[in-house]
């Protein structure tokens, strides 16, 4: 399937609002950013993160802004308010259920690059809490299917810290293209994400803001997937036509 003419994809109005909104997170974590010439204004791109803090999107949006919108692979719970799932629309972002991998997401995802977008990833799949955790292959499969696709990688360092108070984080991402190349038709998609998340980590180490890592990864994994469970009950619960 041919891609569609490389045009820079406009910035929704609620991408741009939501940005405006979070604007007070980059001015208290003194938000720094490197190698923004790396994002592409147009063409199809993924931008590879690590994952240390619920906001990690938000840092990376925040940094990106003045070069691409960025359509996130988000957990599909976020989807059940209402309110939350209209802005999450708005801004384009593309719900996956993490606990058993989401094919759909996936194919949605493919439809977004050929189209041009620019799609961000975190491969490990949860927040690290301090621990290196291995990475999920959707990356590669999106990199193989649509080759064109520009990988660019992004490390956020500081953004356990933000909540933190009175003492404010130093916020920074710094974007850059993998040193070890784009893509390889010979490599698998699980090669192709590991080895982008281990040279992430080189410059931005598992971080886990002063807690137990292994008590709070459980803690976290275990909600998570309790969460997840009870928004297929209730999508699977919901009449024919209904709102999910």
């Amino acid at each position: 399937m041919e891609l569609e003419p490389q045009i820079p994809e406009p910035f929704t109005k609620t991408y741009r609002l939501a940005m405006a909104v979070c604007r007070p997170v980059a001015w208290w974590g003194r938000l720094t950013v490197e190698g923004e010439e790396f994002v592409p204004r147009a063409g199809p791109m993924l931008i590879v993160g690590n994952h240390d803090s619920q906001m990690d999107p938000i840092v990376i949006g925040m940094a990106g802004i003045r070069r691409r919108q960025i359509r996130a692979l988000a957990k599909s719970s976020l989807w059940d308010n209402p309110l939350l799932a209209r802005v999450l629309n708005g801004m384009g972002q593309i719900p996956i259920e993490r606990a058993m991998g989401d094919a759909g997401a996936l194919v949605n995802a493919i439809d977004a690059l050929r189209a041009g977008a620019c799609i961000g990833i975190f491969p490990e799949g949860t927040i690290s809490v301090g621990r290196e955790l291995r990475a999920r292959s959707g990356v590669g499969r999106l990199a193989l299917e649509v080759p064109e696709t520009r990988i660019v990688c992004a490390a956020v360092t500081g953004a356990p810290d933000i909540a933190r108070f009175p003492k404010r984080p130093n916020l920074n991402v710094r974007f850059f293209e993998p040193a070890s190349g784009q893509t390889d038709p010979s490599e698998t998609p699980a090669q192709i994400a590991e080895r982008l998340v281990a040279e992430i980590r080189e410059i931005a180490p598992p971080v886990d803001a002063g807690r137990d890592p292994q008590k709070t990864l459980e803690t976290y994994e275990r909600k998570a997937v309790e969460r997840e469970q009870m928004a297929r009950e209730r999508r699977e619960a919901a009449p024919p036509g209904g709102t999910k």
